[in-house]
């Protein structure tokens, strides 16, 4: 059985938690028994997290669920958008604007043009998304970039809701346990988004002795109920996945192509474990991206060097929504882990969730057959 502390503790049948942005993915990973984490940090404003938040609340089957943000431990600027939008070179400026004309990405239609960029990324939003998120029935706040500050987990556990955060690095984990933090996310360097250098196979199990009692959870290279298995036989309490959950049927985030799959599903329907790349163009902090005709631009030579966060994600969001808007699969900006090259259908949730626990107890049982002889 696919059981550990963490299923009692949140009530949850599998220590399977999958961070997504799409709330119907999110909420059809918890009703298949495990926890869909929603992240929050493409909701600009209070109100559009708090109209997701009361859908997921009755699209969840009263099951838990929890919501991801992202506060960065340091931040250029608290001001306004027009007060960052000042601090982003014209060069840079340029050369996106000249990529995209290069790959020949559309404008976005009327009604979007002109949108602000995405201000999840800035400390005060995401704090305005904490404040949204307690007033739901959530039951785990995860921070995608470490500890968040004292005075918010002391908020989220004054409302009985737990913290996770991530982290690349022993010592890094040490310091979220030191801090409070409830469940460490030991996100080794193979996963999607911001990774570290320690690889999850070294990561997990250094993790785990670091932090003695504290939870880890395993993320990166997570894809099949095999790897869930090495995950808890290193010592982890759960698995924390995402990339593996971008192709479900349910992700409904981009246009599709035909009534098919989106844009960005057929890019990672395509791509090899090889057809990844860790780069700052994301966000401004090395992250594991789909590569692209996008990520080659990057990377030739000329390109400018990325902006610290959150002003390359100002720089870049509207050109990332262009791509994603696109017909263009050869120009998704997506970050995916290496695991996408067993990302080879568009699937349910259920019948992943359903692969995930099959293929954990099929490899459970053959490491018992193994110590018969």
């Amino acid at each position: 059985m696919m059981r550990t502390e963490l299923c009692a503790r949140f009530d949850i049948e599998y220590p399977i938690f999958v961070f997504t942005p799409s709330e119907k993915v999110a909420a059809a990973v918890t009703r298949a028994g495990g926890m869909g984490v929603l992240g929050a940090v493409r909701f600009n404003h209070p109100d559009e997290l708090e109209s997701v938040l009361c859908w997921m609340d009755d699209n969840t089957d009263g099951k838990p669920y929890g919501v991801d943000i992202v506060m960065p431990a340091t931040v250029p600027t608290e001001g306004s958008t027009v007060d960052i939008d000042k601090l982003i070179p014209q060069a840079h400026r340029d050369f996106v604007a000249k990529t995209l004309a290069d790959l020949g990405v559309p404008p976005l239609p009327g009604e979007q043009a002109g949108r602000e960029g995405v201000l999840g990324w800035l400390h005060s939003v995401a704090r305005s998304h904490v404040d949204v998120a307690l007033g739901h029935r959530i039951s785990l706040i995860a921070n995608a970039l470490g500890s968040p500050p004292a005075d918010v987990l002391a908020q989220a556990h004054g409302a009985g809701v737990p913290v996770a955060a991530l982290a690349g690095s022993a010592k890094h984990a040490v310091r979220h346990a030191e801090n409070g933090v409830d469940i460490i996310v030991a996100q080794g360097y193979e996963a999607g988004g911001h990774t570290g250098e320690i690889a999850s196979m070294v990561l997990v199990p250094e993790v785990v002795d670091a932090v003695g009692g504290t939870p880890v959870l395993a993320a990166g290279g997570i894809g099949t109920g095999r790897q869930v298995a090495a995950a808890l036989a290193l010592g982890a309490s759960g698995v924390w996945m995402g990339s593996a959950f971008l192709t479900a049927a349910e992700y409904d985030l981009g246009p599709r192509i035909a009534g098919g799959p989106s844009v960005i599903q057929e890019a990672l329907l395509a791509a090899t474990s090889a057809d990844t790349v860790r780069r700052k163009i994301f966000s401004g902090k090395p992250a594991r991206l789909l590569k692209s005709r996008w990520t080659d631009a990057w990377d030739a030579e000329g390109a400018p060097q990325a902006l610290p966060m959150p002003l390359q994600n100002v720089l870049v969001s509207e050109a990332h929504q262009r791509m994603s808007q696109s017909s263009d699969p050869t120009t998704v900006a997506m970050p995916v882990g290496q695991i996408v090259g067993r990302m080879n259908e568009i699937r349910p949730v259920a019948d992943i969730m359903g692969e995930l626990v099959s293929g954990f107890d099929e490899a459970t049982v053959r490491l018992d057959s193994m110590r018969d002889h």
